[in-house]
């Protein structure tokens, strides 16, 4: 069973956002996601200040089993990037709502967040 945390949001392609200060998001991928992919060994991310779409790919992440690309959730810019993830990729695996999240977005319209997943909602996207 995977851990999906009741103060996150989350998307159909298995991202996560934690809301923060202001207008900035933190995003990253799901317990049940890295669990899926298996060893992650790398994590080919944006650079901070790109500009991305919603629903766009924004970076790819490669796991023994398999290569993926990551979507983003909202609109807006990249503020930050885990740069610690570049030394070691599999901290998606061991902490992925922690130390393994991704990017940081300041989003362009804030009211896009309602339109995410609840935790319940993606317990029931996911089977469980």
């Amino acid at each position: 069973m995977s851990n999906v945390p009741a103060d996150l949001l989350y998307t159909a392609e298995h991202e996560y956002v934690r809301k923060g200060a202001g207008n900035v998001v933190t995003v990253g991928i799901t317990d049940y996601a890295q669990g899926e992919l298996g060893d992650v060994v790398f994590v080919n991310l944006p650079k901070p200040g790109d500009k991305v779409a919603a629903h766009q790919a924004f970076g790819t992440i490669e796991a023994v089993k398999a290569v993926s690309e990551l979507y983003t959730p909202l609109a807006g810019e990249v503020v930050e990037v885990n740069g610690a993830l570049d030394a070691d990729p599999a901290v998606v695996n061991r902490d992925p709502y922690g130390d393994g999240w991704m990017v940081r977005l300041r989003v362009d319209n804030p009211a896009d967040i309602d339109g995410l997943l609840q935790p319940g909602a993606y317990r029931s996207h996911i089977g469980e």
